[in-house]
C-alpha cells in the first residue's frame, strides 16, 4: 500500500499517527526549541530596531505600537534584543557543549583505551577540575582568559568536562564487562580496535543524550555569568544582562524583566524534557531498568523460569 502524505490523511488517522510517531513530550519542547532558535537565526528581519539603539524619550515603556514587549531603561527595544540575545546564547551553549562533549569524551575513552595508568592520571587531573563547581569555575577561567564570546565558550565546556569524562567511563566499563568484548579481546583484538568496533558504536547513545543534558545547564550557566556581568561585553544582548539590567526597575517595569526570564525557562525547560526522552529511547541502561509490571507481564507466574539459587 502506498503511503500518502499527513496533509491527505483523514483527521482522525493523522491524529493518531502524530501520536504514535511524534508523542507530545516530544513534539512541543521540540517545536519550543526550533522556534526560538529560527526567531534568533531572523531577528533581522523579526524586528524594526537595533538591539543597541537607545531612546531616552521612551524610557520603561510598555508593550504597545511599535514596541511589541516594550523598552527598558534605556530605551531599548526589548523583543530586539531578546531575539538577538536567543541567538548569542544558543550559539555560545552550543560550542560550550561541544567542546565539553570533544573533550570529556575524547580523552575520557583514550585514556581507557590506552590502560589502568592513562585512565588513573587522567581522572585524577579531572578531579582537580571537579572540585571547584562549575560556575565558579567558568568564572576563574573568564578572569584570566579575558571577556568575550570565545573566553565564555571555553570556560562553559571545560567547566562541563568532568560530567562528560566520568559518564564515558562509566558507560565504557559497563560495555566493557560484556560478554562479546571479552570475547573480541581474546581473539585477540587491540584496544582500539575493541572501542571503534564494538565498545563506541553502543555507547553513542547514552553520550548523544548526554549532550543533550548538558545543553540546558550551559544556557543556564551562560545567563548566570552575564548575569553577574563578566563573559560578555557590558551592552551585549543576552538574557542573564537584561535581567540583571531590568532587576532594578522591576517595579516601574515587570514586563522588562519578565520577557528574557520567561524565555529562558521555557527554553531549558524544553531542553531538558528533550534530553530526558533521548535518554529513554537510547540509553540502554534506561531501557533495561524499565522493566514492565505484574499487570503487563504476559508471562503468569506459574511458568516463570526459577532464578538461579532459588528453591
Amino acid at each position: 500500500m502506498s503511503a500518502r502524505p499527513i496533509a491527505m490523511m483523514p483527521a482522525g488517522r493523522r491524529a493518531s499517527f502524530l501520536r504514535r510517531h511524534c508523542p507530545a513530550g516530544i513534539c512541543l519542547p521540540a517545536a519550543i526549541v526550533l522556534l526560538l532558535a529560527a526567531a534568533g537565526l531572523a531577528a533581522p528581519w523579526l524586528t524594526a530596531h537595533s538591539p543597541l539603539d537607545q531612546d531616552l524619550l521612551q524610557l520603561n515603556k510598555g508593550p504597545g505600537a511599535g514596541f511589541p514587549l516594550g523598552t527598558d531603561h534605556l530605551g531599548r527595544d526589548i523583543l530586539s534584543r531578546l531575539l538577538y540575545g536567543a541567538r548569542s546564547t544558543l550559539a555560545v551553549s552550543a560550542l560550550g557543549t561541544v567542546i565539553a562533549f570533544a573533550a570529556g569524551a575524547g580523552l575520557g575513552l583514550l585514556a581507557l583505551t590506552l590502560g589502568h595508568w592513562a585512565e588513573r592520571i587522567l581522572f585524577a587531573a579531572i578531579d582537580l577540575i571537579r572540585a571547584l563547581p562549575g560556575t565558579l569555575l567558568a568564572l576563574l577561567l573568564i578572569v584570566g582568559l579575558g571577556s568575550g564570546s570565545g573566553p565564555l565558550t571555553i570556560a562553559l565546556g571545560v567547566s562541563f568536562v568532568p560530567v562528560v569524562a566520568y559518564v564515558t567511563r562509566a558507560a565504557y566499563h559497563r560495555e566493557a564487562a560484556r560478554d562479546y568484548v571479552l570475547a573480541a579481546a581474546s581473539f585477540g583484538g587491540n584496544g582500539f580496535h575493541i572501542l571503534s568496533r564494538h565498545i563506541l558504536p553502543n555507547i553513542a547513545g547514552t553520550l548523544i543524550t548526554q549532550a543533550a543534558i548538558i545543553l540546558p545547564r550551559c544556557i543556564v550557566t551562560e545567563s548566570v555569568l552575564s548575569f553577574l556581568g563578566v563573559g560578555s561585553s557590558p551592552d551585549a544582548p543576552t538574557w542573564g544582562r537584561m535581567i540583571a539590567d531590568s532587576s532594578r526597575f522591576i517595579e516601574r517595569a515587570p514586563h522588562a524583566i519578565m520577557a528574557p526570564l520567561v524565555t529562558l525557562v521555557l527554553l531549558t525547560l524544553s531542553l531538558s524534557l528533550l534530553g530526558n526522552q533521548l535518554r529513554r529511547r537510547f540509553d540502554p541502561i534506561r531501557q533495561e531498568t524499565d522493566v514492565p509490571g505484574p499487570a503487563a507481564d504476559p508471562a503468569p507466574a506459574a511458568v516463570r523460569p526459577v532464578e538461579a539459587g532459588g528453591c
